[in-house]
């Protein structure tokens, strides 16, 4: 199979580049070593409960701010289904909850009255920095790198606002504490922005660049916070569908173990299963540590860039805890995303992030239930060698997990009915982020925008993106860091690349919550609603007993056509089709026939992407 590009990494920033340049009729191929696409961002099942993996505080869907999500998806004239949350999110605070409006005056009257005597500076401060904001992000919408800012371009944006712009551009090599020094006095409210940037960019105030502290905190504000409608699921899938639909490729549960390179340029890639796929221009979706450490051949480069990549300070490693409790235990109050903080003093492992984001979308669990995900820092050494001790401290952990959310929630542990954690070991395996660093490099001074991995490399045809790279952490920068990447490649192809136009159609639709499942797939046709419906129950099982070493990807199948993805559904069937008697046979292993007696319907649901005769039973 011939392709024009070659994206290594199937995680949103790959899936977004992908996804693009196949809008612009490249033939693309995925290649990433899960068996769904999404990396951070996707689910997974236990039982008929559906978690999140990772990423889930999801902003840039709104029609005002920084909303580079709601740009792709009306780019692919592709609809999806979002929710948004009436809250950004709480931050439990020395006693308080700080509830984060979207109204950043109402907001600052809230933080006034945590802090009193900082009164007329808060809302000094954020005054100032939502005009910043405003005249350097959301006037001139641009969604780009700055590394792939266009000259021009920038420049009339700075004749606009050279006064704003003078002010964002000097906070380049300053951090946040500095920033924040010029409004504020009082010790206590410098550990409450503490938090502030330890949750949005894994950093402290001394750490955390100015420049980006000052669009943060007040650009989710603008924004908002979502969630995509029946899980996260639904954003990595429409990607999937776009990059399928216009003739690419998905090359799942396949790692990229080298660059194949020729006449000193990266040429294509070696495979786990011995393969190779060549393709004149390749985009890198991954972290900088992989790259240079595992990808390049140390020959095609120089010791010092390899000392570079090497040299990158890591976020923190991370714990999750994945939890489903009885609906009682959640106040009616709490916000589907809360911020817990032990100890405003300094981070510590009770510092953890709850995601209860089946208050919002009851499609998730049973009605007589929630979801809880709660992630946070562990500074604990997860390299157990031995198999026993390393489940042991799993165990210890959950329970310690456990015990951070009953500080919250009374009686949250005796309200748990399912739990399990996943380590730094567990995130690495499934997701390729370097010791469960879920962040990657750490966005701090000295390694933060243009000394970081950039969209183009030594080499003219190999691009980058992702948080490694100058935009960092956090699905909106991941996302336009994917788009800034395929528009390097479009322009060097001399295709027209993605921009943003006055009034571009939207297909980003707005659903009103709590968001139940009789309202899934509203939109389609009644045929396709039943069907997906059906697809929708396949728990995309890690070792499907389905299939038992069949070829036959009936879980790709199922996952594609619970998005609406049919094309791609009939592609993966047609790679490996199987007769009538291994499908039944399959339903009769479906998991969900060994718990219950009611199979996924596999042969209805691939008679219906096939137009075989199971077609009239749906």
């Amino acid at each position: 199979m011939e392709y024009d590009a070659i994206i290594i990494g199937g995680g949103l920033s790959g899936l977004t580049a992908g996804s693009l340049l196949a809008k612009r009729g490249l033939k693309v191929t995925v290649i990433d070593k899960s068996y769904n696409p999404g990396g951070s961002c996707g689910i997974f099942k236990r039982g008929s409960t559906t978690f999140d993996q990772g990423a889930a505080m999801l902003y840039g869907f709104g029609e005002n701010g920084f909303n580079a999500h709601r740009f792709i998806f009306n780019c692919l004239e592709e609809p999806i289904d979002i929710i948004r949350h009436d809250l950004l999110y709480c931050v439990n605070f020395k006693g308080r909850r700080i509830r984060f409006w979207a109204d950043v005056e109402k907001f600052a009257d809230e933080l006034t009255e945590i802090f009193p005597t900082e009164r007329e500076n808060i809302h000094r401060f954020y005054r100032d920095m939502l005009k910043l904001y405003n005249h350097v992000m959301v006037e001139t919408p641009s969604y780009t790198t700055a590394d792939e800012t266009d000259r021009n371009t920038a420049l009339k944006n700075i004749l606009r606002h050279p006064v704003s712009y003078a002010r964002f551009l000097g906070y380049l090599n300053k951090s946040a504490k500095e920033l924040l020094e010029k409004y504020f006095s009082d010790p206590e409210i410098f550990k409450f922005f503490d938090k502030l940037t330890s949750t949005y960019c894994y950093a402290t105030v001394e750490e955390a660049p100015a420049v980006m502290a000052a669009v943060m905190f007040v650009d989710n504000h603008v924004g908002g916070s979502y969630y995509p409608a029946g899980s996260t699921l639904f954003l990595p899938g429409k990607l999937e569908k776009v990059i399928e639909e216009n003739g690419g490729d998905m090359l799942l549960s396949h790692e990229v173990v080298s660059l194949i390179y020729e006449n000193d340029k990266p040429a294509g890639v070696s495979l786990d299963d011995g393969r190779t796929i060549t393709a004149p221009y390749i985009i890198y979706s991954g972290t900088i540590w992989n790259l240079y450490g595992k990808l390049i051949d140390p020959a095609c480069t120089t010791q010092k860039r390899r000392d570079w990549a090497k040299a990158q300070v890591a976020t923190y490693p991370s714990v999750v805890l994945y939890a489903v409790v009885d609906h009682h235990v959640i106040p009616e109050d709490t916000a589907p995303i809360e911020m817990l903080v032990d100890n405003p003093d300094r981070l510590d492992e009770n510092e953890v992030t709850a995601y209860i984001l089946s208050i919002d979308d009851r499609t998730l669990c049973a009605d007589d239930e929630h979801t809880v995900i709660a992630i946070g820092p562990t500074f604990e050494n997860w390299d157990v060698s031995d198999e026993l001790s390393y489940r042991d401290k799993k165990k210890r952990e959950q329970e310690r997990l456990i015990s951070v959310l009953e500080k919250r929630f009374s009686g949250f542990a005796e309200a748990v009915r399912y739990a399990e954690v996943a380590t730094p070991r567990t995130i690495e395996r499934y997701t390729m982020k370097n010791g469960g660093a879920v962040a990657g490099p750490k966005q701090m001074l000295g390694q933060h925008m243009f000394h970081r991995l950039h969209t183009r490399t030594e080499w003219d045809n190999l691009f980058c993106c992702g948080e490694s790279t100058v935009m960092g952490t956090g699905t909106p920068t991941v996302t336009t860091s994917g788009l800034s990447a395929a528009n390097a490649l479009l322009k060097k192809l001399g295709k027209e690349p993605f921009v943003y136009c006055e009034g571009m159609p939207n297909y980003v639709r707005i659903v009103d919550k709590p968001f139940t499942s009789d309202r899934l797939f509203e939109n389609f046709s009644e045929l396709e609603r039943m069907v997906m419906c059906k697809a929708l129950r396949c728990r995309l099982c890690e070792h499907p007993s389905c299939t038992k070493g069949d070829t036959t990807d009936i879980r790709g199948i199922m996952r594609r056509v619970a998005v609406g993805n049919f094309i791609g559904a009939k592609k993966c069937w047609s790679k490996a089709p199987a007769d009538q008697a291994t499908l039944e046979r399959c339903e009769n292993s479906c998991v969900c026939a060994l718990e219950n007696g009611q199979p996924v319907p596999i042969r209805e649901v691939v008679s219906y992407i096939t137009g075989g005769p199971y077609e009239q039973r749906i």
